[in-house]
């Protein structure tokens, strides 16, 4: 649609998030499964409780707008427009938006489709744009099934047949996560051709005025400029809420009148104060109202202010003030049973109000509570109670909230949380199978389990005295994750929540640590590398936190060792396991195909990878968990890059074709075609508006990276253009080719301003000085040329070299310039003269690449000798022969600081090595294959390397830690059977046969027909160690076999990596099994 829905978030980052979490490769799953993983909330149930906690949607209050000529304009425009209802807090922007839908539906003959999303400030669920997006796409979803599988399809590409749609968000500017993000994909969307007609509402806000002031089709309708018909709205609602107070207290007739007239006379247009106003009025008889009238004054501040001072008053005063202090804190709604479990002294508060009615009579301009929930009336209620409540009007007084409902917290999940919540018994039973009992003990402490870690960090924020008690070795966080951090990941799995941590989880390891004993400071930082590290299978099969998690950790791990009597009981043995937590961080999962190009965005916070499976994949790293799945290309994806600001991504691909995607939502934006040669390189321009691309035709073109147009094509090339540069200042482009020539074109209007001739054999290489005066040329006529780029005049032909020079860079002060050859030398040439100033000898075979340090004072230097050299770029000495590689190396670079070095090898290695003293501090092993490239983010944080084994590889550069290594599948090859013919044995699993050997042979092995799995095993994909073909022990990609055995109680797995692990079992194993069969509980044995 114009108007794409193809959108994912994950709100990311230790400290700031992104509208980037609705993983798009379940689109490969069920359609249950999609449901079920993008269904965070479901809107048609939001909206039924907003409507019942207001008193139900009166037709009378909301009518007026179908007549109001901004809303007619929007609705019966042909285009895809934006309406923007806007008006100051209780004014029924919620109940009038409940109306248009109602009347949306109503009116519908299936010509169009129609989704919505309330908002919501106080609920952690419903208040981030990743929710919005998820809820307006789940909706489409179950109106259009078949938009499970075609939604990338139609979205991406515009079908122009695509069903007009209706969008409609409620309380925008309750949006708190990523709001400005959001406000530019609804602006970016209604600013282009599109059958969307989007519609929003909020609060009078500058912020969100400004961003939809830039929507070219938008229709302002402002609640204050629509006075009379909105008072005469809010006068309806009166005679109806009048009506039912008569009705429900026998008010007389001049009551009845005196009561609606002095609501009229003081609502100021404002349905929230004459809701409120009627809600108090319940609670007094006839003869009262009159006196209870002169308490109620007109304003919601003034009306605020006097129900406060009423809860002051009463009774139980300072319990009502403390329940209304915690609710302000909380990061959502919670149930009775959390507000009892989060604080003693509320527990017979909770037990006081088992009956509904009396908590609301109690909060009743403040609180709504519906089945068990506590919700709060309206934003508005909230912001009066935190600048009114004694016990969170200062910030200090704020912090000892948090601190409060952290160590009640802690110490809530210690009395409740077990192994096995749920009682599952089966190691692999998959959480999208499991069923919440109906005594469920994790209801009281859910919010405990989501949400401590977060009131933790806000309470750290500030120094107290109680830090050193919580932050101390022997504390109660030490004995929390020594104790009880097993049984917290099992039920964050039940809860469906572990995404929910991890970032806040790093957040905490960061603030900390500084403040933190350093024992406990190891503690944690175990702990998250144990999260992170098995996050996957956690989150996905609950009770692998006590299987696959412990196995599979190392043996001096500090969570290991405090849960090893938990470790499976029916391991005889475990496997021989590195000491010490693996260098790799993490390994990204989920191309089909070779991974050509790996890039970070410039925010450090994204990395995009491109395959021969066709699709682009965008990661965040930090949880590593893949983000947008990018599909469209017919042919293989050959590289990727980010616009400058991170908010575009463009691909190459082998089907002649450009895309350029939206970074934040997926979103193909534009497919540039017009080659009829495969497109070799990309490139943004600085300022990120245009897109210049070089093609096998010959061709450069010059793109408007904001709607596709194709401004230059720039051609005169003989031959393929081998390399493409802008200069930086955008004004200029430079391209070079096998034709022996340099072309600079003008990056406006597609201009060649010259052609630069002069070397006699194919351009290899071109680059622009810093200060844009010059241009070099690397070729392989073995010669380097330096061109003015005003008049394109040669200047200096550098000669020297004896063989092809493969690179050429400038100093970042333009004063130098080093080439790298075929010839196993390196030149450093003065750029202004020409003069060779250095001919570093010492590599014993071509030099692959060449890099000035940032502060130029050093060069590095890669060779197929297997070695990487670090020289003085001053007077040309080699400082450093960095040895370690055993076969070539392609790639080296420095870090952002200098003070690392990276180079990626064909030995199927990357090592990090420091740039002053030559030590190798990490070998990163994993690869399986050629490691062709390898790149520091800018905040030196992390490595990314890429490799011909199709794997990405994501590295800490501190520890040297993977992250996580591709899965890659085999076939069978030896098989076998035992000697009574009652087995069938491969390398990965036991088969029992319902017959014997002369059946089965009649049979084909693919037909499992008269096969019986029996005992232990490898799953078909080989990623579960198995017992009766039922999951028992996962395997990650590391520990996956290239070759495996199994017997009738071991398992052993080589591994391409070269190691081998034996696995033993129980020798009772069967017993056991049968003894399992016969109770309630799984096949799996346990």
């Amino acid at each position: 649609m114009a108007g794409h829905i193809n959108i994912q978030g994950n709100d990311a980052g230790p400290n700031s998030t992104q509208i980037n979490n609705v993983n798009l490769s379940i689109l490969e799953q069920t359609n249950t499964q999609y449901l079920y993983h993008l269904r965070s909330t479901d809107p048609r149930d939001d909206k039924t409780r907003i409507e019942q906690t207001k008193g139900g949607l009166l037709s009378d209050s909301y009518r007026w707008v179908f007549n109001n000529t901004d809303y007619r304009r929007w609705r019966d425009g042909e285009q895809g427009s934006l309406l923007w209802i806007k008006g100051d807090p209780g004014k029924g922007k919620t109940m009038l938006l409940c109306g248009i839908i109602d009347e949306l539906l109503k009116s519908k003959d299936h010509t169009y489709l129609l989704s919505f999303f309330f908002c919501q400030a106080t609920d952690s669920r419903i208040n981030s744009a990743t929710a919005v997006l998820r809820g307006l796409i789940y909706l489409l979803v179950l109106e259009q099934p078949s938009l499970i599988s075609h939604v990338r399809e139609k979205y991406d590409h515009a079908d122009p047949d695509l069903t007009d749609t209706y969008l409609i968000i409620d309380a925008l500017d309750e949006c708190e996560i990523s709001q400005s993000q959001l406000l530019d994909l609804v602006v970016q969307h209604v600013s282009a051709p599109s059958r969307v007609k989007w519609m929003v509402s909020s609060r009078n806000r500058p912020d969100v005025e400004r961003r939809m002031d830039m929507a070219r089709e938008r229709t302002r309708l402002c609640l204050e400029l629509n006075a009379e018909p909105v008072s005469m709205a809010v006068s309806n609602f009166i005679g109806h809420r009048v009506a039912h107070l008569a009705q429900q207290k026998a008010y007389d007739d001049k009551t009845k009148a005196d009561v609606e007239q002095y609501l009229t006379c003081n609502a100021n247009g404002t349905f929230l104060w004459v809701a409120l106003v009627c809600q108090n009025l319940e609670e007094y008889e006839e003869w009262e109202v009159f006196e209870a009238l002169k308490e109620l004054p007109p304003g919601l501040d003034k009306l605020y202010r006097r129900m406060m001072q009423k809860v002051h008053g009463s009774k139980h005063g300072n319990l009502l003030e403390q329940v209304l202090a915690l609710l302000t804190a909380v990061r959502r709604p919670i149930v009775l049973e959390e507000l009892a479990s989060l604080d003693k002294t509320l527990e017979a508060f909770v037990d006081y109000c088992r009956s509904p009615e009396k908590i609301i009579r109690q909060y009743s301009s403040f609180l709504v509570l519906r089945e068990r929930t506590i919700y709060f009336v309206h934003q508005s209620a909230k912001d009066f109670l935190l600048k009114a409540l004694p016990n969170v009007t200062t910030s200090h007084k704020r912090v000892d909230l948090h601190y409060s409902i952290f160590s009640k917290s802690l110490e809530i999940m210690s009395q409740t949380l077990q192994r096995d919540m749920y009682r599952l018994k089966a190691p692999g039973l998959p959480i999208d199978r499991v069923q919440r009992p109906p005594i469920d003990k994790l209801v009281a402490v859910r919010y405990s389990c989501v949400y401590w870690v977060e009131h933790l960090i806000e309470w750290l924020q500030f120094n107290t005295a109680k830090e050193g008690v919580i932050l101390n070795k022997g504390g109660p966080l030490e004995l929390f994750f020594r104790q009880e951090f097993l049984y917290w990941l099992e039920a964050l799995s039940l809860l469906r929540s572990i995404s929910d941590v991890v970032h806040s989880f790093i957040r905490l390891e960061y603030i900390t640590k500084e403040k933190m004993n350093p024992y406990l400071f190891d503690v944690l930082r175990d702990a998250r590398r144990f999260l992170q590290v098995h996050k996957w299978v956690i989150e996905n099969y609950p009770l692998q936190a006590y299987a696959s998690a412990l196995v599979f950790s190392p043996t001096r791990s500090l969570i290991r060792e405090s849960f090893k009597q938990e470790k499976p009981k029916w391991m005889k043995r475990m496997p021989t396991i590195e000491h010490q937590w693996s260098t790799c961080l993490q390994t990204l999962e989920g191309h089909r195909g070779g991974v050509s190009s790996v890039v970070f965005s410039h925010d450090d916070k994204h990395l995009a990878s491109a395959s021969d499976d066709s699709t682009i994949k965008i990661w965040d790293a930090t949880d590593r968990t893949c983000l947008q799945t990018l599909e469209g290309h017919s042919n293989r994806v050959s590289s990727v890059i980010f616009s400058h600001d991170d908010k575009h991504l463009a691909s190459v691909s082998g089907d002649s074709t450009v895309k350029i995607w939206d970074a934040i939502d997926g979103t193909c934006l534009q497919t540039l075609e017009g080659y009829s040669n495969r497109v070799s390189l990309v490139v943004f321009s600085h300022d990120d508006k245009h897109l210049a691309l070089a093609s096998g035709n010959s061709t450069v073109k010059i793109w408007d990276a904001t709607d596709g147009t194709c401004l230059q094509t720039l051609e005169g090339y003989r031959d393929w253009v081998s390399s493409v540069i802008l200069s930086h200042d955008d004004k200029y482009l430079a391209s070079a080719s096998y034709d022996s020539t340099v072309k600079i074109w003008d990056a406006t209007d597609g201009t060649c301003l010259q052609t630069l001739e002069g070397h006699r054999g194919g351009v290899s290489s071109v680059i622009f000085s810093h200060d844009d005066k010059y241009l070099a040329s690397a070729s392989y006529d073995s010669t380097v040329k330096i061109w003015d780029t005003t008049d394109g005049t040669c200047l200096q032909t550098l000669e020297g070299h004896s063989n092809r020079v493969s690179s050429v860079i400038f100093s970042h002060d333009d004063k130098h310039l080093a080439s790298a050859s075929d010839d196993s030398t390196i030149k450093i040439w003065d750029a202004t003269d020409g003069t060779c100033l250095q001919t570093l000898e010492g590599h014993s075979n071509r030099v692959s690449s060449v890099i000035f340090s940032h502060d130029d004072k050093h060069l590095a230097s890669a060779s197929g000798d297997s070695t990487v050299k670090i020289w003085d770029a001053t007077d040309g000495t080699c400082l450093l022969t960095l040895e370690g590689h055993s076969n070539g190396v392609s790639s080296v670079i420095f870090s952002h600081d200098n003070k690392h070095l990276a180079s990626a090898s064909d030995d199927s290695t990357v090592r990090i090595w420091d740039a002053t003293d030559g030590m190798c501090l990490q070998t990163l092993e994993g690869h399986r294959g050629w490691v062709r490239s390898v790149i520091f983010s800018h905040d030196d944080k992390h490595l990314a390397s890429v490799s011909g084994d199709s794997t990405i590889k994501i590295w800490d550069t501190t520890d040297g830690t993977c992250l996580q290594t591709l899965d890659v599948g085999r076939s069978l090859w030896n098989i076998s059977f035992d000697k009574s013919g009652s087995f069938l044995r491969t390398e990965i699993e036991v088969f029992g046969l319902e017959t014997h050997l002369g059946p089965i042979l009649r049979q084909s092995i693919a037909d499992s027909e008269g096969l019986r799995r029996h005992g232990l095993g490898l799953s078909i994909d080989e990623k579960w160690i198995t017992w009766d073909s039922e999951n028992s022990l996962w395997l990650p990609p590391d520990y996956r076999p290239s070759g495996s055995s199994v017997t009738a109680s071991a398992i052993a797995i080589g591994c391409a990596s070269g190691r081998v692990f034996i696995f033993s079992f129980r020798d009772d194993v069967e017993r056991a099994s049968e003894l399992l069969k016969r109770s309630e509980a799984s096949r799996v044995l346990w």
